[in-house]
């Protein structure tokens, strides 16, 4: 049993792991098939006002065929629109102080924050100009009316969500159904590429988030639960609460599984895991650090891919 930090510094880094570099490809090409549609084409569907409708969690909304000025409040809506090539201009964040996650590289680099995911501020939206804006109905209820005044709104049922079926919705949001089809495909082929090479059938694996007063653990729904399991771990299980459980620092034995991840804001720097985590390392059969900007508020197929990097790496 041992505590890994990561090898290397995030910061030095190159943007895109070996497997994301995947989705880097494909969102290249996107953005070139764009770059290569003729200007007349482009310049007739912006003055038809060409749409198609999207079915979501609020109804039937008809959203711009080609949206160029999209906001999302939800880390799967702007994972999704970046690895399908569209950069949205404004992102509501999980911390402002912290921002846009790192791990999206230079193509995110530039989008405006417009608040916390669970508090946006619909005037830095409507300051944005949008032509569409992507949120979701257990987060954001209270703000729809207000954010389709703005502009054509779609939202997602809940975060809870398995973030597969988020992703469909947002990729038909943006016009480009094929496109996450073939991420989530290459996300799968990636999984079983690492369950054949490490033989992990039959292990366990358990994510833990600290926070400020509890150990929060995911479950199999959970984005990272469901990449471990992807990946051919099981995850133990537990009463799950949707996506994750609850437990006290000090019930940190409970999170006990072959392979423990513990997500930390600096994964270099083992003294960020708690005490009563390391303090328990007994009851786990390895137990490393990982980055809480890809592995919690990475979720979608870039970011599956740039955990599923990371999973390898501390499977070698």
């Amino acid at each position: 049993m041992f505590l890994d930090p990561m090898e290397t510094d995030p910061m030095t880094q190159p943007a895109f792991p070996r497997a994301a570099a995947a989705v880097a490809a494909l969102a290249a090409g996107a953005f070139l098939f764009t770059a290569c549609t003729s200007s007349d084409e482009t310049d007739a569907s912006a003055a038809d006002g060409a749409t198609h409708t999207v079915e979501h969690a609020r109804g039937e909304t008809a959203v711009p065929e080609s949206p160029e000025r999209v906001v999302v409040l939800e880390p799967v809506q702007l994972d999704t629109a970046v690895a399908l090539g569209t950069t949205p201009v404004g992102t509501a964040v999980a911390s402002e102080e912290v921002g846009v996650p790192e791990y999206l590289g230079d193509a995110a680099a530039d989008i405006a924050t417009v608040g916390t995911i669970t508090e946006p501020s619909v005037e830095k939206i409507a300051a944005l100009e949008p032509d569409l804006i992507i949120g979701t109905e257990s987060r954001h209820s209270a703000l729809y009316d207000q954010l389709s005044d703005v502009a054509p709104t779609v939202f997602m049922a809940t975060q809870a969500d398995p973030w597969q079926d988020n992703v469909a919705l947002v990729a038909e949001a943006l016009g480009d159904a094929e496109g996450a089809q073939q991420l989530l495909a290459d996300y799968q082929a990636r999984c079983d590429e690492i369950a054949e090479e490490y033989s992990t059938a039959g292990q366990t694996a358990q994510l833990v988030r600290p926070r400020d007063t509890r150990l929060t653990l995911y479950g199999p729904l959970s984005f990272a639960g469901s990449t471990l399991e992807c990946a051919g771990f099981t995850t133990p299980e537990h009463d799950w609460e949707d996506i994750s459980l609850d437990i006290s620092p000090e019930q940190a034995r409970d999170a006990a599984a072959d392979l423990v991840l513990v997500t930390s804001n600096d994964p270099d720097d083992p003294s960020t895991v708690p005490d009563e985590v390391t303090e328990n390392a007994d009851a786990y059969g390895s137990l490393h650090v990982v980055d809480f900007g890809s592995w919690i508020t990475g979720v979608g197929p870039y970011g599956g891919m740039v955990v599923l990097d990371d999973l390898e790496r501390i499977l070698q």
